[in-house]
């Protein structure tokens, strides 16, 4: 069996999983290219991006450009003589000339059944837009954007109450999978590439953090969507009796109420629900008022208490 020399580029967790399988694989990871380290947690000391964790486990050589497009870092990488690139949440474009390097050109795993959702935040848009299916797509790397023929699909259902996280850690794992099946095919010869139906495309915009102070007088479902979405961060926010607090976790009730739009409804158990304009019911589970821990609303209103008619407005 012919074993290729391949070279590979991801950043966050959900890069994870797929580096691990390539190493456990019959081929030969080279070489990790992710993006700088960054200060983390409360001593913003820098901590090891999840994938340079793996490689330095692995004793695995890696590369940390700031500019893709030096002629130092394309010499490099064109001196581990790759016969293969492949591509998981690196978080910036691949010049031309970085494409051009391997043998075999580059793959890349996508989080979304392509042609939709390309772009930056396939799984957030998704979960966001209330999909009740995703995917994984395997592609060729071009020029244009996610706009690549595909090699491959692995399809996952999203959950009622999935959460972005929640879906990005399956996505990965099946990622992991079907790259290396990807791999051996193009080391044993030509699997077949689908071009993509281009006039379908969707565009998953990278999320920005003024989407989480979200209008409350929306339907239950779509708030729903948008707190399972918009996480990890930035996480959806409303004041609630005057604290901005972030959401964490909500499901949708099966009760119905007369009340407006974003009208706070508690009751003696100690739930928070929030009225949708469609009448339907959303339940808050778990929220965290700032610069305090999350919490569950039975905690949160121990400590504050709401008056009756109480709205959640925009933070």
């Amino acid at each position: 069996m012919v074993s290729l020399r391949i070279i590979y580029f991801g950043t966050p967790q959900f890069a994870v999983p797929a580096l691990e399988a390539l190493l456990g694989s019959r081929h030969e990871v080279v070489a990790l290219v992710s993006q700088p380290d960054r200060p983390r947690g409360r001593g913003h000391k820098l901590q090891p991006t999840p994938t340079k964790s793996v490689a330095e486990r692995h004793t695995l050589p890696v590369l940390q450009p700031t500019k893709l497009r030096e002629d130092a870092f394309l010499s490099t990488v064109a001196a581990l003589q790759p016969d293969l690139g492949v591509v998981a949440a690196y978080g910036r474009i691949l010049p031309d000339a970085l494409l051009a390097i391997p043998r075999l050109g580059m793959i890349n795993i996508h989080g979304s059944l392509l042609p939709k959702y390309r772009g930056a935040a396939p799984v957030h848009r998704a979960v966001i837009d209330g999909a009740q299916e995703t995917g994984i797509s395997i592609m060729r790397v071009v020029t244009e954007l996610d706009a690549g023929p595909v090699f491959t699909v692995g399809r996952h259902a999203i959950g009622p109450d999935d959460r972005t996280p929640d879906v990005e850690r399956a996505l990965s794992r099946l990622g992991a999978s079907l790259v290396v099946t990807v791999a051996d095919g193009l080391a044993d010869g030509h699997p077949p590439e689908v071009p993509q139906d281009h006039a379908h495309a969707t565009y998953a915009h990278k999320i920005e953090k003024h989407e989480g102070a979200i209008d409350w007088n929306q339907p239950a479902p779509r708030l729903h969507d948008l707190i399972r979405g918009l996480q990890p961060w930035p996480l959806v926010a409303g004041r609630i009796g005057g604290l901005r607090c972030l959401m964490h976790r909500a499901a949708l009730g099966a009760e119905m109420t007369g009340a407006p739009g974003g009208t706070i409804l508690t009751d003696e158990a100690g739930a928070l629900s929030i009225a949708g304009s469609d009448g339907r019911v959303l339940r808050i589970l778990e929220l965290q008022p700032e610069g305090k821990r999350a919490m569950t609303t039975r905690d949160f209103l121990a400590g504050h208490p709401l008056a009756p008619g109480s709205r959640v407005e925009r933070a």
